[in-house]
């Protein structure tokens, strides 16, 4: 926010204090200004009148000048191409001090010159608020200008000092002038008076104008007819308010809607009545068109953008700025006003891709104030009334409402002293509602506040206590160690199961990876068992790379994979655990993809390539250590997803009848879009573990008695499962409570010769051992024929012979 100390000087004294102590106490109140600019600066300077102005006679640019200075006549070299004499200047005497250096009497190629005259960027004035004539010549005043006065700063309106507020986003209220003034107000004990007359727009005659919306976007309108103004020079005062606010001058018209939004936050657009014949304005979305803007430039409007119409014309692209067939004309007559509430999200989209971020479109993007539009049509009437003769106005006309609802409340000094640790005086308290205009009233032991329409950051007791103590400063909060309760630092379960699993897998050779959680639609399209149909998309996203939140997490470590395939990285293991989300939903996955070689040795020729079965025991290893024992771990052909993984290379894996997640090879085509070679993924829901009682990971004792080894060759069918013929066999292996049944292992499968066709051979080795006692041959021989019998029954397997 730029505010000048003048401005703000309309409006409360400010003569005891110094912009650098205004700055230093707002900034102590929680708004930081970033910077304090005097719009110039010079010592000794005076109004002069050129009395003649001679060529230099040894030179063929210099001028030779006699300049009345009021109490006495100087010589003066200039070297400006507009000096002449009879014009009225800025003359800096011998000794004075400028932004660039001290003037000095001298000798100018053989001519006495005894001060400068001066031009506004000499003077330190920004070049931005100059004309071309300016800036390239002495400053000329006009016939007016008291020869001898000694403050031509102050003449021109520059003898003033800029405040750069960097407003927090809470408070896009000190956006506007008179709110600004409000907060300084209250923060310097000062009383505030603004020129502010309610109820100013509430006249006219009868009218014909007709205003509506189309579009959701556009709340409330309202439309005002003047039928007569007179179109003239802004007055003095208006002219450098404007200045300082680093606005041109127009006219007073113009001037005049500029003025309004700057003092209430609200901007207004005025029509030329002759661009607006039918007198019916319509606010529109869905206009896609070309349209020439104030500023000369064609815009390519699309269907999102607001448009104020008509009869179906574009007459402003609404918010941002208006149209050049219906501006403001030395030639305007009568004016027809607009003050209307704009959605924030469609000015800021608007503004953004059309690269046009004009005063307007900043203060609708960071919100206006409820009541600022009635407001500004109140003082842009009274302000036409004086200063532009406005006659033969039409009474307001208004489309919808700004729902806006008075905000009141209780708050409770104790509760506020507790919360700040503080003891303030309810006399002091009061006073600061005093100065922040909430009306404050004693309602037995609470203070009834009520807020103003631009406070809307205040609605309930804290936002008070912050109030109380910024005004009275942030000094003066005791120093005090905060009370809390003990609590014994520890992990929840999510967060052990988190470290354990990434213990494990980093133990066994995996490496974490952190991807990004924002993905594209592609991404989104080869989802995993996606979490929820309903998928995230940023509102406003960074790039369609970036536009969508991830539902599933493999994808992404594909995408690591092809980074580092790309780079001759073929050698990798990476794992993420990270959330996925939908729409009211997010779960917590652990996603692993691994290709190449999982162990390698050169030297020796030997290679153990990732493959199925890798993933298989890496999944059952880690749910055995995690407490989930392989009794509850049930691996079954893939049905559920064959497009991303391979469909005779890929499984289910459950615990219990849950599903907990997919591993196997990545489809062929899916590898090739991804750019990768040879991947194994897998994709796992740990919500399901953690919905799960894991089993205590014990500690059993090596057993001490020996162990007996018995090979078995079995024919089945083609189609039998071995997981089939592993329950059988483990189901036998009960001796007593003991289940001696430690290992089985296939070492063999054999199609071909000597098998009958439509059946395979599978050669299994089974391990018996007991903990408490060496084995008799009789127990293991009674175990191992109901393991025969078990098998012929379960799978019609046959012993090979």
């Amino acid at each position: 926010m730029i505010i000048s100390k003048k401005w703000l000087g309309q409006y409360m004294d400010l003569s005891d204090i110094t912009i650098e102590e205004m700055a230093e106490r707002i900034t102590d109140a929680g708004l930081e200004v970033e910077g304090v600019a005097h719009m110039s600066s010079g010592s000794k300077l005076v109004i002069g009148k050129v009395l003649s102005c001679e060529a230099h006679p040894d030179s063929d640019h210099l001028h030779v000048c006699q300049v009345d200075l009021g109490d006495t006549s100087e010589q003066i070299v200039c070297g400006a191409p507009n000096v002449a004499a009879g014009q009225k200047v800025i003359v800096a005497r011998v000794g004075a001090k400028l932004p660039d250096g001290e003037i000095k009497a001298g000798m100018i190629r053989g001519q006495a010159s005894n001060g400068m005259i001066c031009s506004l960027l000499e003077l330190g004035v920004d070049a931005h608020m100059l004309s071309e004539e300016s800036k390239n010549g002495i400053e000329v005043l006009d016939e007016d200008a008291p020869v001898g006065n000694e403050d031509p700063l102050g003449y021109l309106g520059l003898d003033d000092a800029i405040l750069d507020v960097g407003l927090t986003p809470n408070r896009n209220d000190c956006m506007a002038a008179w709110s600004m003034a409000l907060e300084t107000g209250a923060i310097l004990h000062k009383e505030v008076t603004l020129p502010y007359e309610e109820g100013s727009a509430n006249i006219g005659t009868p009218t014909k104008l007709k205003v509506s919306s189309e579009t959701e976007k556009c709340p409330l309108f309202l439309g005002k007819v003047i039928n007569h103004v007179t179109i003239k020079p802004s007055p003095k005062w208006m002219k450098e308010l404007l200045m300082a606010a680093g606005m041109k001058s127009i006219n007073n018209v113009v001037d005049i809607s500029n003025i309004v939004m700057l003092e209430t936050g609200q901007p207004l657009h005025f029509y030329d009545i002759n661009a607006i014949p039918a007198q019916e304005i319509t606010v529109k979305d869905h206009q896609a068109c070309t349209y020439t803007a104030l500023d000369g430039v064609d815009y390519a409007l699309t269907d999102d953008d607001i448009v104020i119409t008509t009869e179906g014309k574009p007459i402003g692209i609404a918010g941002i700025m208006g149209g050049d067939d219906s501006k403001i004309e030395d030639t305007t007559s009568g004016i027809i006003i607009e003050a209307a509430i704009f959605h924030h999200v469609a000015i800021r989209n608007t503004a953004r891709r059309l690269n046009l971020n004009t005063d307007a479109s900043v203060r609708y993007q960071k919100g206006i104030e409820p009541m600022a539009t009635f407001k500004a049509m109140d003082r842009a009437v009274a302000l036409l009334r004086e200063y532009a003769d406005a006659d033969g106005i039409e009474e307001t006309v208004q489309y919808g409402d700004n729902h806006y609802t008075p905000v009141a409340f209780d708050v409770n000094l104790d509760s506020i002293n507790k919360l700040l640790g503080t003891t303030f005086a309810e006399a002091e308290v009061m006073q600061v509602l005093e100065d922040l205009h909430f009306a404050p009233s004693k309602q037995g032991e609470n203070i009834h506040v009520c807020i103003p329409s631009y406070r809307t950051d205040i609605s309930m007791e804290a936002d008070i206590a912050e109030e109380i103590i910024r005004i009275l400063g942030y000094d003066r909060l005791p120093s005090t160690l905060p009370y809390m309760p003990a609590t014994l630092g520890a992990l929840d379960k999510r967060q052990r199961m988190r470290r354990r699993v990434r213990d494990i897998l980093s133990n066994l050779g995996y490496n974490e990876a952190v991807s990004y959680s924002l993905v594209s639609k592609k991404h989104i399209e080869d989802a995993i068992l996606p979490c929820s149909q309903d998928i995230v998309e940023m509102a406003s996203p960074m790039s369609e790379d970036r536009r969508y939140v991830r539902n599933s997490l493999l994808p992404s470590l594909l995408g690591c994979i092809a980074y580092n395939q790309a780079r001759n990285q073929h050698d990798v293991a990476l794992f993420e655990i990270s959330n996925v989300y939908g729409n009211h939903h997010v779960e917590e996955r652990l996603a692993v993809a691994a290709s190449g070689a999982l162990q390698k040795n050169r030297w020796q020729k030997f290679s153990v390539d990732v493959d199925f079965y890798t993933l298989k025991g890496l999944a059952e290893s880690m749910l055995e250590a995690l407490g989930f024992s392989n009794n509850r771990i049930r691996v079954q052909e893939n049905k559920l997803d064959t497009k991303h993984f391979h469909p005779y290379r890929s499984a289910e894996l459950y615990l219990g009848k849950e599903l907990l997640g997919i591993f196997g090879e990545i489809h062929p085509a899916m590898a090739k879009e991804y750019a990768i070679d040879d991947v194994y993924g897998m994709e796992l829901n740990l919500e399901v573990l953690l919905n799960n009682k894991a089993s205590k990971v014990k500690f059993i004792e090596v057993s001490k008695y020996p162990s007996v080894s018995r090979d078995l060759a079995l024919v089945v069918k083609e189609d039998v499962k071995v997981a089939d013929i592993l329950n059988s066999i483990r189901k036998n292996g009960k001796l007593g409570k003991e289940n001696i049944i430690q290992n089985v292992e296939v070492f063999d499968v054999y199609t071909g010769e000597h098998v009958e066709e439509g059946h395979k051979s599978i050669a299994l080795s089974i391990n018996f051992q007991s903990n408490e006692r060496t084995l008799k041959d009789k127990e293991i021989n009674e175990i191992f024929d109901k393991i025969l019998e078990t098998l012929k029954h379960d799978v019609d397997a046959q012993l090979r012979a």
